[in-house]
């Protein structure tokens, strides 16, 4: 790249050390040149590019160029098999639902896709229609319907429907040291598409800020807060994976702000509050609680859309 005027932030940079400087910058991204991988050349280049502009831009001190290697450092030694900080730091910097975004273009009505998060399990156990997620976990009974539908409304049979949250305390199971199994699930869809489950009504909790990505969070004066959330996978033959939340329509940290900007207005669901008493659609008895329910229709949109 040939500059003619010095870009934002580096006015008083003489012409000479601007020329050293992109010097460095064509010499880096000519170490690619020979790589046999066309996209992965692209992909390397273009980061060359990128980063070096950030660098120069923002005149990065050494000791913040430490700083941030620091940074790094300290997120990759608390990631285990169960907690993912780079994961967390792609969150919050917007990155993810960024990356989301383009490769989940809008296709007609086809349910919004929104972050996949660091808490997802394989192997999740398998409930029938109508069964319960929750597997003693803490929170208000939630009673989740819909169908699965293609974007031509036809209904999807025996999709298959991931679905994970945390309790009423704030935590998914994989956050306790005892093994536990709760608030997670697998299900499939009837042959008319529909599905039904029981599950606990979402409320807000923090992301894990007892590391990095929370220092780095505090330090910038923002919240770790999620807004409510219940989490959805679905996966059917011939159409797009969908990857996605349902909101709770009311929750006050919507209008505060998600901390990994999650939260699409079409997502945003009505939990109908129940009194106890409330006949169930499913004749559970709940004794003396309260419970919820939601409906959330999904459309998939084609596999090659």
């Amino acid at each position: 790249m040939t500059e003619t005027t010095a870009p934002a932030g580096r006015s008083g940079i003489s012409a000479e050390q601007q020329a050293v400087e992109q010097q460095l910058v064509d010499t880096v991204i000519a170490s690619f040149d020979k790589t046999e991988d066309p996209r992965l050349k692209f992909l390397m280049q273009s980061l060359t590019r990128h980063l070096h502009a950030f660098i120069r831009e923002v005149r990065l001190t050494e000791d913040e160029w430490n700083k941030g290697i620091e940074f790094l450092t300290n997120a990759g030694h608390i990631t285990d098999d169960k907690r993912q900080e780079f994961i967390l730091l792609s969150d919050v910097l917007g990155a993810s639902m960024q990356t989301i975004a383009v490769n989940n273009e809008t296709v007609g009505n086809a349910t919004e896709a929104t972050v996949f998060g660091p808490f997802f399990v394989n192997d999740a156990p398998e409930i029938p229609i109508g069964g319960d997620i929750a597997g003693g976990a803490a929170g208000q009974p939630c009673w989740v319907e819909g169908t699965v539908t293609d974007t031509n409304g036809n209904p999807v049979p025996n999709a298959r429907i991931e679905v994970w949250e945390a309790d009423d305390d704030g935590f998914y199971d994989v956050q306790y040291t005892d093994g536990r199994v709760a608030g997670r699930a697998h299900l499939y869809t009837d042959q008319d598409g529909k599905y039904r489950f029981w599950g606990l009504t979402p409320t807000p909790y923090p992301i894990p800020h007892d590391g990095p990505v929370g220092q780095m969070l505090e330090a910038v004066g923002r919240s770790p807060v999620r807004a409510s959330h219940l989490h959805f996978m679905v996966t059917a033959e011939n159409l797009r994976t969908l990857v996605t939340h349902i909101f709770v329509e009311g929750d006050p940290q919507i209008e505060i702000g998600d901390s990994v900007f999650g939260v699409k207005d079409s997502l945003i669901k009505k939990f109908d509050q129940q009194p106890a008493g409330t006949p169930t659609p499913d004749g559970r008895d709940l004794g003396n609680q309260t419970w919820a329910r939601t409906r959330f229709d999904i459309v998939l949109a084609p596999a090659d859309a």
